[in-house]
């Protein structure tokens, strides 16, 4: 299995939670992954990673991995057979972990999804490339297409990290505060309330005295009145799904 040196390097022996990334460029693995919590949880064995290259399994001599589009169109479609052989090269029978494609016509991360692979024994995550994957390994190999956004990207890489980031840092013991993987956007359904700290007055500007009086029930209050204000304002959107679950 090809992964990159840091990657192998930063986690020999790791124990937990197991990430996957099959893409054309394993080198941009561990990235920004092996720096900060990430990367600290990484040299500790909280978690591991490896980025296996799908050119493993490439056609001829060139190790070709895509073709041209059925029916015509522009661009290439990574292969069916191509990338099943590294899925399976990289998923052996009896792997739990669920595999992920990111695409971005895929279902949105959410925090919540996140809290879900984060309670798996790790992920599987195939970053695509070009126009495309081919549908049949799709369902073949039972991937679940994820997007981070309305946006295109160059391949899946990007998001993948996305995607790790974001569960890494729900791992135990990964961040220093208990509450912090709580007390956040989207835990509530509702965007986080503002943050103050020292200086108390700043271009005469000053932290709400409520936040200074002790009172935590009020602050709590506070906290949470500012947070509906603030997702009102900017994604009136989460508040209604918080409604249609009710």
């Amino acid at each position: 299995m090809t992964t990159t040196p840091r990657a192998s390097e930063a986690q020999p022996g790791a124990r937990g939670w197991h990430a996957s990334v099959l893409t054309l460029f394993p080198e941009m693995f561990p990235g920004p992954l092996g720096i900060s919590l990430s990367g600290d949880a990484l040299g500790r064995g909280d978690w591991s990673l490896d980025a296996y290259d799908i050119r493993n399994h490439g056609l001829g001599r060139h190790r070709s991995v895509d073709d041209t589009p059925a029916g015509g169109g522009p661009g290439m479609v990574l292969r069916a057979d191509v990338l099943a052989a590294a899925i399976d090269a990289v998923c052996a029978p009896g792997d739990g972990r669920p595999r992920l494609l990111m695409s971005p016509r895929g279902r949105p991360l959410t925090q919540a999804r996140v809290r879900e692979l984060v309670e798996e024994p790790g992920v599987a995550i195939v970053c695509g490339r070009f126009e495309g994957v081919d549908e049949r390994v799709i369902a073949g190999r039972g991937l679940e297409e994820v997007s981070i956004g309305d946006y295109v990207l160059s391949g899946g890489e990007i998001a993948a990290m996305v995607v790790l980031d974001a569960c890494v840092r729900l791992l135990p013991g990964v961040m220093g505060h208990e509450h912090s993987g709580t007390e956040e956007s989207f835990e509530a359904g509702t965007l986080e309330y503002p943050h103050y700290t020292r200086p108390r007055e700043w271009e005469e500007r000053g932290i709400p005295d409520i936040l200074l009086s002790g009172n935590h029930a009020a602050i709590a209050r506070f906290r949470q009145e500012e947070a509906l204000r603030i997702t009102r304002e900017r994604r009136p959107d989460l508040l209604a799904g918080r409604l249609r679950e009710k």
